[in-house]
């Protein structure tokens, strides 16, 4: 299941949103992952970290006081294709800047796609490789 970190400034969201940030961001991973209907296996375990940052704590040459997002995201081995790492840079890049409020927020947004190595993917006390994610990932498509 993926990770997602969002790092930004603490009053870049406004307050309240947090719940909209994750539940947006959860749905454009399970999409880009083709996962069409998510099930509880999905949505119990992919998980959103929102850091709010105080914000001379984001930097950049140009300012001590930075408006850039930082969104990482950590998946298994070979979950995204090519289309579907555009696609969800896309969607993170879009659902960052209408929940900030502003839609030049889009041009200061990272988006950081990270692959776990074949192995080093772990829940309930099981590192996963793509043969465990495959088995698992039947067994869930069975359960619904």
């Amino acid at each position: 299941m993926p990770m997602i970190d969002v790092y930004a400034a603490a009053d870049l969201f406004p307050a309240g949103t947090e719940r909209q940030l994750g539940e947006e961001l959860t749905f454009a991973i399970l999409r880009a992952e083709g996962v069409a209907t998510p099930g509880p296996f999905h949505l119990n375990n992919t998980a959103v970290y929102l850091h709010r940052m105080a914000p001379p704590t984001v930097q950049t040459a140009a300012t001590a006081a930075a408006r850039t997002v930082r969104v990482q995201v950590i998946t298994p081995p070979a979950a995204l294709t090519r289309q579907g790492q555009k696609q969800l840079v896309k969607e993170v890049t879009e659902i960052v800047a209408k929940i900030s409020g502003d839609p030049a927020q889009a041009g200061r947004t990272w988006v950081l796609l990270t692959e776990a190595a074949e192995g080093g993917w772990g829940i309930a006390g099981t590192a996963y490789g793509r043969e465990e994610f495959a088995a698992l990932a039947a067994k869930a498509r069975g359960a619904q």
